[in-house]
Formats: C-alpha cells, structure tokens, sequence
C-alpha cells in the first residue's frame, strides 16, 4: 500500500480542521463556504493530474480532522453512566478510555462518508483539465457546471446516505445545518430539507475551485479559457435560495391561535438520576412550578425523563395510586400537561415515551418513541461479538413504538412528540404533520452530555424542523437549552441566567406559541426526495461510468 504524501494529508486535515469552526462553538459561518478548497486542491489539481488519485483515504483524514474535534462531547455519555461524572474532571480509567473509544468510533465511521464523497468526486466528478482551461467559454462553463453539479450531489447523497444507513444512521453536523443562525439562507430547507441545503456551499466552493484553475493556468500559460460565468450561475443560485427565504419571511403568519405554554428546565444532573438522591426534591419541584404556571397557561411541558419514578411504578417504588393523585392534584380541567417518562409493559417490553393529561390523570394520551438511539436506548447485535461485550453496560433494551400519530391537545391543536435526539430527524418529524394547528414539542434530556457544547448542537439541528415543517417548536430539557422557536427556525426566547447568560440552571421559561393552521410544506409531504434523487444521478454516474474516464464529460 502506497504511502500518502505529507502534504496532501496535511491539506485534508486543514479542510476538515477549518469546517469544523462553521458550527457551535465557533459558529462562523464563512468556514462552510471556504474548508473545502484545501481538499479540492488535492482531489482535483490544477496541473493535469495523474492517473489515479487516492480520493477515499484524502477524504477519510478530511472526515476524521473535523469529526474528531466536533464530537468530542460524546466522550460525557460513558463519563457520566460508568464514573458519575457531573463535570470535565477526571472520572477514572475506565470511563475516560470508553468515552474515548465512543468518540473515536463514531468518528471513524461518519468520516467513511467524507471519504466516499472524495473517492466519487476524484474519479467521477473531476473536471477535464484541458476542457476546463483551454476550450472556448462556453463548453468550459457547462464542463465545469456538471462537474460541480455532481460534487455537490454526492454531497448530498452522502449525508443522506449518513442519516440513515447503520444503526438507523447519525445524520448531525451536515453542511446545512451550519447555517442555523443563517435565518434567509435556512428558509429553503421546507422545501430540500436540510441536507438539500448542504448542496449550496459544495456547488459553490467546486466552481469557484474552477475557477482559480482557470487563472493559474493562464497565468502560467497553459490555459486561454478565463471564463467565470460558472461562479456566477453559483452565485445566482445563491442569491435565488436568499430571495425564496427573503419571500417567505415578508409574509409573517396571522395571529389567531395563540397557545400559552410554560416549559420546566429542572436541571438535575444524570448521577442524581442513577442515585434518586434527588427523587423527592424532583417531585417538590416539578408540583411547585407546574402549580405557578398551570392557572395561566394552556400547556405546562416537563422534559424526557423527568419523573424519578416510571409513571406506572412499573418497580413498586411509590405507594398504590401515588401518581395518580400527585397528577390530579396538579390538573385543573382545564390545564394540560405534557412529560416524559418511561413505560415498562406487562409483556415485558419497554418504551421512552410522552404523555399528554389533560384535566386528570386519567384523560392520559401515550406516545411511544419510535425513534431509539442505538448504543444508549438499545444495543445493536447485542449477541453478535464485538457488540455482545457491552451487554453488560445495556442489559435490556427499549422497544421502539409504531404509531406517528400526533397528541391532540384539543379538538382544534395536536402536538408533534420528539423524544431526546428525535428532534433532529426531519424523516421522523414529518410523518407527524397533519393539515391542522400543530406545535413540535421536542422533549430532551442533554444531562448524558453534562454542560458540554452538545447543547448547542442538538439544538442547531432541532431548529431545521420547524423550518422543513414550518411549525413552531417548543422545546424543553432537563439540562442545557430550553427555547421557544418559531416556524422560520427564529429562536425567539431561551432560559437562561439574566446575568451570566448561562443556560444550565433550574427554572420555568413562559411563551406563547402560534399555533395557526399551516399547509404541507413539500418537505412535510415528500421528504428528503430531493436527496434520494441526487443519490439516483449518483449510483447511475458510477454504472455507466465505472470502467470509463475518470473526469467529468467534456
């Protein structure tokens, strides 16, 4: 096996490196438009390149040098089940080496994808260098649109392929998402979604690539093509998607179906839940502002897992009929309100799951998460070696539930329940829209993660389902970030410390939600269809191409 040359893997990792800034943390949006050029520098050369070019291996160090560093906060999730650990200190070998390995791993398989778009893009999508450079402006605009065309559509393909492939998929952190605080370029996304946003910044970055090869080359007199009507088709198509969002925000909803909703952050650390040491407190809590804020508002939501105890004390830790009347007593018949919990079945299985009561415990509606997060709610393989080593960590797993339907608040609103990572599905979110007044609520418990920066990501990925639904979203977590957004992707408020701006505290965030009766986007109705389309060009390039060239037609 050849030996990569140091430069080319350096100019990889640099690419990989610099995306990694265009997301929380950093949040600076100019890396997702510029951390690619590095590694178009390597996979299409400006001189004439040679006949094979390691694309997969220059693509997998790219995916590993931004991946690495972007999901370091999964570390915290062993950290905390196996060494109680409620900050950054040191938890024990043990913990410290699995949170590593966690982290290693799911690097090492979200890079494979970067590595399979550089392998397509190095061998299928490459532009024709004489092509490019030296024909008349008009073939060499068309060549070098096709070839960007097809870059950016592996692009797509390939994080589509991400989110769903493997385990069910790990789709976070696409190129699209970069732009969460982007509130003009985002507004497409009801229509491609969110990963047919990641299209935009690959389009652009591969014909403006093109076009610095074609001044290199005539500055070194190897080219006559000075062409740049390709970046500009690149930048009209920007400024199309920036004209749609522009439309769409102009025409600001009416305001006829306000809904007063209160959200409790109750802040309780993931070793206090292992303990129950808090159990009791818990409970004091929950009733003490449920009780402040039920009178005034139509819905009060808790967060996943809020309850100490299984609402059915599926264990027989409470005394007969305890829920029940802690329930009651906070219920008026009026007042609805929204928890997570688990349920354990008679049968044996057992779900993470929402519960909607309105007016008493009774009148409880049961959704079941149908989404599981594998290695965390269910062992994947769990009796295939190497994954039955970690029975021990998982002994049981969740079931996953069969039903989207949505919980109705009333005869006129329904909710949309996302539990815990469900909020950043757009393929799990739609199946819950219905042509009535709807809010997403996405329940989530980020206390696995301590006060890392996977706050910040979880919701930058949460906010592009209320854009591709277009349905306000309220969403409340035990720990890290409880924020109302509206139906443009627009967090308008969030708990937090008035002084310090810190998020990670205990407390009640008041809202109202617009919760008027909206059409079926065409994301909400079709999907990721344009994604699987992309892929489709993709698959029928690599048929009818395998044994030919390695460029782009000219």
């Amino acid at each position: 096996m050849k030996r990569l040359p140091g430069a080319l893997i350096l100019l990889s990792a640099v690419s990989g490196g610099m995306l990694m800034f265009a997301f929380p943390g950093w949040n600076w949006q100019g890396a997702v438009w510029l951390w690619l050029f590095p590694l178009l520098a390597v996979l299409w050369p400006v001189k004439r390149p040679p006949s094979h070019i390691p694309g997969f291996k220059l693509g997998y160090v790219a995916g590993l040098a931004f991946f690495l560093p972007n999901l370091w906060w999964v570390r915290h999730s062993s950290r905390v089940m196996l060494g109680g650990a409620r900050d950054g200190s040191w938890a024990g070998w043990g913990p410290e080496l699995l949170g590593l390995g966690a982290v290693i791993g799911l690097a090492g398989y979200c890079a494979l994808y970067f590595g399979l778009w550089a392998w397509f893009t190095a061998r299928f999508a490459r532009p024709d260098t004489i092509t490019l450079t030296r024909d008349a402006w008009w073939p060499s605009t068309l060549h070098s649109l096709w070839c960007s065309f097809m870059a950016a559509s592996a692009w797509v393909a390939c994080e589509w392929l991400r989110s769903t492939t493997v385990f069910t998929g790990f789709g976070w952190n696409g190129l699209g998402v970069a732009f969460h605080r982007n509130v003009v370029l985002m507004q497409v996304a009801d229509t491609v979604g969110v990963m047919g946003l990641s299209f935009l910044p690959v389009f652009v970055a591969c014909t403006g690539w093109n076009v610095i090869t074609r001044f290199i080359a005539a500055q070194r007199g190897e080219g006559t093509s000075r062409t740049r009507l390709d970046f500009t088709v690149a930048l009209v198509l920007v400024l199309c998607c920036g004209g749609y969002g522009m439309l769409k925000l102009r025409h600001e909803p009416d305001t006829i179906n306000i809904l007063r909703v209160a959200m409790l952050q109750p802040n309780v650390a993931q070793a206090d839940t292992f303990t129950g040491a808090l159990a009791e407190r818990t409970y004091e809590r929950l009733r003490d502002f449920t009780r402040a804020y039920a009178g005034s508002h139509d819905l009060v939501i808790w967060p996943e897992s809020a309850l100490p105890v299984n609402i059915r004390d599926h264990f027989n830790q409470l005394p007969p009929g305890w829920h029940a009347d802690y329930f009651n007593s906070l219920l008026g018949p009026d007042h609805a309100l929204l928890t997570g919990t688990e349920i354990y079945e008679k049968t044996g299985t057992s779900h993470v799951s929402a519960v909607l009561m309105r007016g008493s415990f009774g009148t409880r509606q049961e959704h079941h998460k149908v989404h599981l997060v594998p290695f965390g709610e269910y062992l994947p393989l769990r009796h295939v070696w190497p994954f039955s080593m970690l029975r021990p960590l998982f002994p049981a797993d969740f079931t996953a539930g069969g039903k989207t339907e949505p919980l109705r608040l009333d005869d006129n609103t329904s909710l949309i329940p996302l539990i815990c990572f469900e909020d950043t599905v757009g393929r799990v979110a739609r199946r819950f829209v219905r042509a009535e007044p709807q809010i997403i609520t996405a329940i989530s418990n980020d206390g696995w993660f301590i006060d890392s920066i996977e706050t910040e990501m979880h919701l930058a990925n949460a906010k592009f389902r209320a854009v591709e639904l277009r349905r306000p979203m309220a969403r409340c977590s035990n720990i890290g970030v409880t924020c109302f957004i509206d139906e443009y992707g627009r967090e308008t408020t969030r708990l937090r410390d008035p002084d310090t701006g810190n998020t990670f505290i205990e407390g009640v965030l008041p809202g109202e939600v617009n919760a008027r009766a909206s059409h079926l986007t065409f994301y909400a109705r079709h999907g990721d269809i344009v994604a699987f389309l992309l892929l489709g060009i993709c698959v029928l390039t690599i048929l009818f191409r395998w044994k030919g060239t390695r460029t782009c037609p000219a």
